[in-house]
């Protein structure tokens, strides 16, 4: 029986050999214009290393099960010899073919990894797919020699992995897989076969954290090309195929023509200012993404209202989406959302994106972003690092007993405190010295996410009966202690803080069915900064904090083409929209409609020209998802 399991670790230890040499190879091949030493190497194939040994758990499933099965089907040494060697070989043949199946697949991925890079820049994932349709795409780019040399690469590569599979411990032999007669073996090795499973799914999960593997986990470097390195191109291409948008076509609801007519107002890209809001075009800035924080819970959060009359306040800002992960793309990068798929879990179209970060980064910003859970969740690492995000700090910068400190992660008065120590300790002027005419120095952007105003509610203080709304009460003195001490110091003088929310959340009777109420968020931009305090009445979304932020800094947007100022005389026709699943909601001067496009009905209608809504509410959908369709 040992031989079995040898038989497993063989299998098992040869696909993570296997990953590890094709990241060396991939490196070796497309280092030439990238800053590489010999030490990436190393951490890469040691950052990369949990995603590797995620991902080979998938390949062991199948031997493990034929072990499990030959327990009870494979014949004795005891039987006929025809018995004996019929079973045998049926399990070997099984194996075979398995083997051939990976070895191959793996042969392909690795080669096409890294001979694509150079091309797209990217790993490997299963926009590839295209090409099948289209091979003289393929043929009309590259010489027939270089796809022969390739197509000879991945032959030799298969034979070579099958060869190398075959060597194991019973792999292919009988004495891997002979028997016994001991019933009381048989399911000795059973059990153990079956408690091998739930540990194997929580290997390929990663682990009892809420965020599941993903290809996030291994960005480690602000060095593009290390982070694409360490990332596991089989992996990438399952998980890419996996979250793929789906038929597109079903939201192309009219002509194009039409589509631009019905959207000609709704996006605007130019900023004419007819609003200064600011004292300065520099100053250092601080995002803050409040989890969860509707208006639905101004009541639990005083604090918050206070502040409202010490700055600017968006009083009609509205979430586009229902998670973080999609709040957090509006938020930074100005782009929608979409009704069934997350742009964050999809590196491939969320590297694309413009962000605040990036453009800021550009004119010489430092940036750091702050979240107190895991930050690999939902992707948010790779999406954070492809966007300018520089400096990230999560749970793992924190203590053991700080990690444990709430539910999703390090509470939220423990993170406030690091990002005002943050703030203070590297508070630098944004002036230039007028004595010895030094040039001022770099100004800092900061990204910070709450998380304690989540499920399970769990907080260190008892100020409301309701768990819900003393979730929040604590996330309101945490907010507002952070800023009480923030005055007392230099650099409130040239400080802007934005707080927002990344969405709103179904409580009590506020639900889907109430769109007004759970999407209405707050928008508040306060700190010495502030030109005055000021109250702004027009309907918008997160989505357009980024250029009406960019529009005060005097810096161009156009990149963010689904971004408005919305103090700019451009922006003639407030809308704001929100959608989930397959539903969208959209309210302008005439109303709100909320539509469901699986039942092809209203779930809410008050509005005076419901129709006209609708079809401005499809042509904003059908020209976002076109946009994400050529990302």
């Amino acid at each position: 029986m040992k031989h079995r399991i040898l038989f497993l670790l063989h299998t098992y230890g040869l696909t993570v050999l296997l990953f590890l040499l094709a990241k060396v190879v991939f490196m070796l091949c497309n280092a030439s214009g990238h800053d590489v030493s010999v030490s990436d190497y190393f951490d890469v194939l040691r950052h990369g290393l949990s995603l590797d040994l995620s991902t080979a758990l998938y390949f062991l499933i199948v031997p493990l099960l034929v072990s499990m099965v030959s327990l009870w089907t494979t014949k004795t040494k005891t039987k006929t010899k025809t018995g004996t060697e019929t079973g045998t070989k049926t399990i070997v043949w099984v194996l075979r073919v398995y083997f051939v199946i990976i070895s191959f697949a793996f042969a392909l991925a690795f080669v096409a990894d890294t001979s694509l890079y150079p091309f797209w820049g990217f790993k490997l994932d299963a926009s590839c797919l295209m090409y099948l349709s289209q091979p003289e795409g393929i043929t009309q780019s590259v010489s027939v020699g270089y796809l022969l040399l390739r197509f000879v690469l991945v032959v030799g590569l298969t034979v070579g992995f099958f060869f190398l599979y075959c060597r194991g411990y019973g792999g292919t032999g009988v004495r891997g897989f002979e028997n016994t007669q001991e019933t009381r073996s048989k399911v000795i090795f059973s059990l153990l076969h079956i408690l091998l499973l739930p540990l194997m799914v929580i290997g390929i999960r990663g682990g009892l954290r809420e965020s599941t593997t993903n290809i996030g986990q291994v960005y480690y470097s602000q060095n593009q090309f290390l982070n694409h390195a360490a990332v596991n191109p089989v992996f990438s291409f399952l998980y890419s195929l996996s979250h793929q948008l789906g038929d597109l076509s079903q939201y192309n609801f009219m002509d194009d023509a039409e589509c631009k007519r019905l959207t000609a107002n709704v996006y605007t890209t130019e900023s004419v200012q007819s609003d200064i809001l600011i004292k300065t075009t520099r100053p250092n800035i601080v995002i803050i993404l409040l989890e969860s924080a509707g208006e639905q819970f101004a009541e639990a959060m005083p604090h918050l209202q206070q502040l409202k009359q010490e700055g600017i306040n968006f009083t009609r800002c509205y979430a586009n989406s229902w998670r973080t992960d999609r709040g957090t793309v509006c938020t930074l990068s100005g782009y929608p959302s979409f009704p069934s798929v997350s742009v964050m879990k999809m590196p491939e179209k969320s590297r694309s994106l413009p962000s605040i970060a990036r453009t800021l980064k550009a004119q010489d910003y430092q940036t750091s972003f702050l979240y107190g859970g895991d930050i690999n969740f939902t992707n948010m690492r790779s999406y954070l690092i492809a966007t300018g995000w520089e400096r990230l700090i999560s749970m793992d910068d924190y203590s053991r007993s700080d990690q444990h400190s709430a539910q999703w992660g390090v509470r939220d008065d423990i993170t406030f405190n690091t990002l005002y120590n943050e703030i203070v300790n590297n508070f630098r002027s944004t002036e230039p010295d007028f004595y010895d005419c030094r040039p001022c120095d770099p100004s800092l952007l900061w990204g910070y996410s709450t998380l304690s105003s989540h499920e399970p509610w769990d907080v260190p203080v008892n100020k409301m009966s309701d768990k819900v709304m003393n979730a929040f009460a604590y996330v309101d003195d945490c907010l507002y202690d952070f800023v009480e001490r923030l005055k007392q110091t230099p650099a409130w003088a040239n400080l802007l803080i934005v707080i927002t929310a990344d969405h709103g959340i179904n409580n009590g009777s506020i639900d889907q069915s109430t769109p007004l109420q759970k999407n209405h968020i707050p928008m508040l931009w306060i700190g010495g900064a502030v030109m005055e305090p000021r109250t702004i009445d027009v309907l918008c979304n997160q989505s357009d904090l980024a250029a009406t932020l960019l529009g005060q800094l005097e810096l161009p947007h156009d990149d963010f083409t689904f971004s408005r100022d919305v103090v700019s005389q451009t922006y003639v026709y407030p809308t704001a929209v929100h959608n989930y699943y397959n539903a969208q909601w959209l309210i302008d001067s005439t109303g709100h409609a909320l539509y469901d496009f699986d039942a092809q009905r209203f779930i809410v209608s008050e509005t005076t020209d419901a129709d006209r809504l609708l079809r401005v509410s499809k042509a904003m959908l059908q020209l976002t998802t076109q946009s994400l369709s050529s990302q």
